[in-house]
């Protein structure tokens, strides 16, 4: 049965409240009584959506998650395609799709520390980020064969990817006013798109 829409509007509130104690406070120090005073709510209507903290951040980054996607493929059904063409092209296209978020950063730096701390929800974080990878990269290896470009291993490409986007995000939010910070994301990103693949496709 899916969720009623006073459900819905619930967990949107906490979720935004959430996102934003957590990036102020940092995730170790917030409270299930911050998040709550936050949303205007009490701390039973946390209670009756979530077991603890852990488990409302994984509900985030699920949605997230999601919406990430959506925007993605939002962002590649809608380029011309006439002017992707290349690697580049395409890089560009998914950057400005993905995006570099200060707040959501900073709480999912502190989030994966906090799961490397913790064996079970390491675990539950490392099968996220697989599913993560294995819905995004389909996608993205879809539009790289227009442009003229096979992907021989797809993991391996998204861990590297992934590895790019996290360390280019914290060069971006140390120098935001530096355009260079922004280029050498963009370079690395097709370098490594380069290396992983092969030319082919359908161009």
């Amino acid at each position: 049965m899916p969720p009623t829409r006073r459900r819905v509007e619930t967990l949107r509130r906490l979720h935004e409240a959430a996102l934003a104690v957590f990036a102020a406070e940092g995730f170790g120090r917030a409270s299930v009584e911050q998040v709550c005073e936050r949303a205007g709510f009490t701390r039973g209507a946390f209670y009756s959506n979530f077991a603890s903290l852990d488990e409302l951040f994984l509900a985030m980054w699920a949605d997230r998650s999601r919406a990430l996607l959506d925007d993605l493929r939002r962002a590649l059904e809608a380029a011309d395609t006439a002017a992707v063409t290349t690697a580049r092209d395409v890089v560009e296209l998914v950057d400005a799709a993905v995006g570099v978020d200060d707040a959501w950063y900073r709480v999912t730096a502190e989030f994966t520390a906090h799961a490397l701390r913790t064996p079970g929800l390491r675990e539950v974080v490392a099968q996220r980020e697989d599913a993560i990878a294995g819905t995004l990269t389909p996608v993205l290896v879809s539009f790289l064969r227009r442009v003229g470009r096979e992907v021989p291993d797809p993991r391996a490409l998204a861990l590297a990817l992934v590895a790019v986007h996290d360390g280019t995000t914290v060069q971006c939010l140390v120098e935001p006013d530096d355009p260079a910070a922004r280029r050498r994301r963009l370079d690395l990103f097709e370098a490594v798109v380069l290396a992983y693949t092969t030319p082919g496709g359908d161009a």
